[in-house]
C-alpha cells in the first residue's frame, strides 16, 4: 500500500496503475549499484508522501512492459499519474548527476514532477541552497552575530 516502498511483479503493474493516482516505478535490476542507490532514497521518501505509491519492479524479470514503456537504461524511476506515464528520470543525470545526491534533491525533481506533494521551491534545487544555509546558520550562529554594526 501507500507509505511502503515495495516490489512489484509485472502482472501486477496494470492493477496499481488503476488503484493508485500517483506512482513512482522504479525499473531496477539488483547487480546495477546506482538502482541500490535509488532504492536508499525511495525508501526514506514512501513513509513522507503516502499521496503516492513508491513500487519497484525487476527489470529482468519484465520484458513486455521494459519494451512497452521504452525502458533501455537503468536505473530508470517512470512517474505514472492517472494512468499515464507522465515522465521519466534516467539515471542521475537531473540529479547532479553525481552518486551522492541528496534525498531532498530526489523529493524536489519528484515534486516538480508533480508526482507528489511539494511545498519547497520548485524553482531552485535544494542542493544548490544547503552550502549557503548550512555556512550562515553553523559558523555565523545568531548568538554572535546580531547586527551588522561594528560598535554598540
Amino acid at each position: 500500500g501507500h507509505g511502503k516502498y515495495e516490489e512489484i511483479a509485472e502482472k501486477d503493474f496494470f492493477v496499481i496503475i488503476k488503484e493508485s493516482d500517483r506512482i513512482v516505478l522504479h525499473f531496477y535490476r539488483s547487480e546495477t549499484a546506482r538502482c541500490k542507490i535509488f532504492d536508499h532514497h525511495l525508501k526514506l521518501l514512501a513513509p513522507q508522501h503516502v499521496e503516492t505509491k513508491f513500487v519497484k519492479i525487476d527489470a529482468t524479470k519484465c520484458p513486455f512492459l521494459t519494451g512497452r514503456l521504452q525502458v533501455n537504461v537503468l536505473p530508470t524511476l517512470l512517474i505514472v499519474i492517472n494512468t499515464e506515464v507522465k515522465g521519466r528520470l534516467i539515471g542521475f543525470s537531473e540529479l547532479g548527476n553525481i552518486d551522492d545526491f541528496s534525498t531532498e534533491m530526489l523529493r524536489w525533481k519528484l515534486g516538480q514532477l508533480a508526482v507528489i506533494n511539494y511545498d519547497g521551491d520548485l524553482f531552485n534545487p535544494p542542493d544548490m541552497k544547503k552550502p549557503e544555509k548550512k555556512f550562515c546558520s553553523r559558523i555565523r550562529g545568531s548568538k554572535y552575530n546580531d547586527s551588522d554594526s561594528d560598535s554598540d
